[in-house]
């Protein structure tokens, strides 16, 4: 049955990430063997930032053929090498670090200012060959995907910009911070969600540069929401437990620290924010008598939520695996961690190798199982609860 046919508009929202993103792809090849074999999309509305942008626009390309889609994904972030995402040569780091440090000493003068630490391109060469856009308005036409958005931050206009594709009777939006607009997708949209602030060069979009969507994006809900969604699927990359409170004054945190923490609050604290302002907007709505809602709430409806999370911290996988990261990068990595540096952060979004990516799939798919007869309910319409999340994070986000 298509999409078109079902009363029920149910989102997928798949936030940033980096590296961590291959979670995203064993929750989702866990759905694709929870529904039938033959299943076309089950997500009329899907809705990507950053990395969760690329898998996005995978799963929107190929609607028509669900299990297809997820071999797609799962064969490529299964088979990564850092060098398909960014340079990784030693002369391309060394020219890097020397560009960064003459621009601080000489104030650009000559060299003129750094525009990234990392070169993309090879991304986006893999993205070229790997994505065909076209397809997303196939799958439009053809009643299996109504709408699909990838957001991006505008540097000069200082706002949140959710680029759309989908069905002629879905309008853009303008709010104070974020903008939904109508476009035919292509890879600029997707190389411009993806550009990490500092890590990865801007993109041009129009008259306009942008970088990661995450930026700006207070409200990562409201994308799906804006196009029509009733219920939300949440796939994030990081647990919302607290970090421990610490016993002892440590050293003060190196760059690294501070720019995978800065990364860590991009990606999950906007979610984190949004989901409990949803869950609050629910429970008021749920107070209001069922008479007395369609005049005083006629503007305003409930919003079904679902969120999976990892049950394992990321850090401590690609910490595991530090040694699989290229040399080049390594040394990076160390000189701006210092000797504080530990479990950084940073390490688990550039880990782009096979063997942490392969093992965040595999998390993903367990703890996706885990919550099998849940998930199943949710992505087929089933009633559910209004929010079904891990307990620690239903206990923090609900008024009551």
């Amino acid at each position: 049955m298509k999409n078109s046919s079902k009363s029920e508009k149910t989102a997928l929202v798949l936030p940033g990430g980096g590296a961590r993103g291959a979670f995203q792809v064993g929750v989702l090849k866990a759905i694709t063997e929870i529904l039938p074999r033959s299943s076309v999309n089950p997500f009329p509305i899907i809705s990507g930032t950053s990395v969760g942008a690329i898998n996005a626009i995978v799963l929107a390309s190929r609607a028509a053929h669900l299990r297809s889609a997820l071999a797609e994904l799962e064969h490529v972030w299964a088979n990564f090498r850092c060098n398909h995402v960014y340079k990784t040569d030693q002369l391309t780091m060394l020219r890097s670090s020397f560009h960064w440090l003459s621009s601080i000493i000489l104030g650009g003068s000559l060299v003129g200012a750094p525009k990234s630490l990392l070169d993309n391109a090879p991304l986006r060469g893999l993205l070229s060959k790997n994505i065909c856009f076209s397809r997303i308005k196939k799958s439009i036409e053809n009643g299996y995907l109504d709408a699909v958005a990838v957001t991006a931050a505008g540097y000069e206009s200082a706002r949140s910009k959710s680029f759309f594709e989908g069905t002629l009777e879905i309008n853009g939006w303008d709010r104070t911070r974020r903008l939904g607009i109508r476009a035919d997708l292509n890879l600029d949209h997707l190389m411009a969600s993806i550009a990490v602030p500092m890590v990865f060069p801007p993109q041009r979009i129009g008259n306009e540069y942008f970088g990661d969507g995450a930026m700006r994006q207070a409200t990562p809900l409201s994308p799906a929401i804006h196009l029509g969604a009733n219920r939300i699927l949440i796939i994030g990359v990081r647990d919302e437990v607290g970090e421990k409170e610490p016993t002892e004054l440590g050293l003060p945190p190196s760059f690294g620290q501070i720019a995978g923490y800065i990364l860590d609050t991009l990606f999950m604290d906007g979610l984190y924010s949004d989901l409990e302002r949803v869950t609050h907007i629910n429970e008021l709505i749920d107070s209001v008598p069922e008479q007395k809602r369609k005049e005083a709430m006629k503007n305003v409806r409930p919003i079904d939520t679902m969120l999976v999370v990892p049950s394992e911290d990321l850090r401590d996988i690609a910490f595991h695996y530090r040694q699989e990261l290229p040399f080049s990068i390594r040394m990076i990595l160390h000189g701006i961690e210092g000797k504080g540096g530990g479990k950084n952060k940073l390490l688990s979004f550039l880990l782009f190798e096979k063997a942490y990516t392969r093992e965040l799939i595999a998390l993903g798919y367990k703890d996706a199982m885990k919550v099998k007869d849940e998930l199943e309910a949710f992505v087929r319409g089933a009633e559910v609860p209004r929010l079904f999340a891990p307990d620690w994070i239903k206990r923090d986000i609900s008024s009551f």
